[in-house]
């Protein structure tokens, strides 16, 4: 039996599809007879899919990828097929049955690249602009906007977990929210939508299509201000805040850097950083990491302007 990883399983439980994990074993092995692929390791491919080293029939290896019924397969599917290896990792073969494609094998994360914050951002900052060169003209059947998804969502959820964050960081986020649903679409592109080191892997050959040597894994895609993928690199980092004697002024600062190297406004970046960051937290709550989601609630009330 495969040994589906913890945070998958508990996300898979909380969306109601236990079945999809009793009848893992029998999908992998039918795409791996259907594709020539020998299984290797399970690899840590975060919360929403199954993540498999494998080896091709002609020795190279890939990456075989189940996702989770229900969370954006399609959507993620559609954007990597339209990057066709620019920015993003390439897919190799796609099995719509079973919510399963195999992609190319990369290395390491930038997360786990040991560089500082700062070296960080701007690799990740670097990477988005190629990444945003999708044609926006793809998306242009999206009628929803996500500033107002995510208005929707801090509410819900708030109020589901019993406000597990004062209700003044929650307006805030609020506040943010309003004023960038606001915002006019015509500088709108097609977002990776969780572009976090985590998701920023080395290309072994620094082919073409990467960006010192990196491509993004695991987008979401769909039409947003490009400043929404900036801030969520900035939502991140609650070790460095928790740490720090002036939390604003570190995030300040960072915010600053990132738009310097995004060439995008900092306050706007900062603005989508605090409700990706209030967002994150009780979603994160919700799908049984509470810990985790505290952290981001924890340091979303440090921010507090």
């Amino acid at each position: 039996m495969v040994a589906v990883p913890e945070a998958v399983r508990i996300r898979a439980v909380s969306q109601g599809q236990g079945a999809w994990l009793t009848g893992l074993d029998d999908q992998l092995r039918r795409l791996c007879a259907n594709w020539g692929l020998t299984p290797g390791q399970v690899l840590d491919g975060g919360t929403a899919s199954l993540v498999l080293g494998v080896t091709c029939a002609d020795g190279a290896p890939a990456v075989l990828k189940l996702v989770i019924p229900g969370i954006d397969f399609h959507d993620q599917l559609r954007l990597l097929e339209l990057a066709d290896g620019r920015g993003y990792v390439r897919v190799l073969g796609v099995d719509q049955e079973t919510n399963g494609y195999l992609l190319e094998s990369l290395g390491g994360s930038l997360a786990d690249a040991d560089l500082p914050p700062q070296e960080q951002i701007r690799a990740v900052c670097d990477l988005l602009r190629v990444a945003w060169e999708v044609p926006a003209t793809s998306y242009l059947d999206q009628s929803w906007n996500n500033a107002e998804e995510l208005a929707r969502l801090i509410t819900k959820l708030w109020n589901r977990h019993n406000r597990p964050c004062p209700e003044r960081v929650v307006d805030q986020a609020l506040g943010y929210a309003a004023r960038r649903a606001a915002m006019p679409r015509g500088e709108w592109v097609v977002v990776h939508g969780d572009p976090h080191p985590g998701n920023v892997l080395r290309s072994p050959d620094a082919r073409e299509g990467s960006v010192g040597g990196y491509v993004f894994v695991d987008p979401t895609g769909f039409l947003a201000d490009p400043a929404y993928d900036v801030g969520i690199l900035m939502r991140d980092w609650s070790d460095q805040l928790l740490a720090s004697d002036d939390p604003r002024g570190w995030q300040q600062h960072h915010c600053a850097l990132a738009a310097g190297y995004s060439g995008l406004d900092c306050d706007t970046i900062a603005e989508w950083a605090y409700i990706e960051r209030v967002s994150s937290g009780l979603f994160v709550l919700d799908v049984g990491d509470p810990d985790h989601g505290r952290r981001f609630l924890q340091t979303a009330e440090l921010l507090i302007a």
